[in-house]
């Protein structure tokens, strides 16, 4: 294996974990600016305000996203060791 292969690897995954990822931070801090603001304008500092409605949405983004993300994953895996072989000699 070269450097330059490992790199490449490092490289690949993380952005399969960025990919992976995305859909549920990009939730999170929507919902979190949205209720930051809501809680501003309103002066309720309540704890429970923030944190439920974004476990709502990320239950609800996860449902929607989580085929596509478990797809690239498995396509990600297989390929990976699919290469197995090139990658060694």
């Amino acid at each position: 294996m070269t450097p330059e292969t490992i790199i490449t690897l490092g490289q690949r995954a993380l952005e399969m974990a960025v990919l992976v990822s995305a859909p549920l931070l990009l939730t999170a801090l929507v919902v979190g600016v949205l209720i930051s603001l809501f809680q501003a304008a309103t002066q309720i500092n309540e704890m429970t305000l923030s944190f439920v409605p974004k476990l709502l949405a990320l239950v609800i983004v996860l449902l929607l996203a989580g085929p596509w993300m478990l797809e690239l994953l498995i396509d990600f895996t297989r390929n990976l060791m699919k290469d197995i072989p090139n990658l060694i000699g």
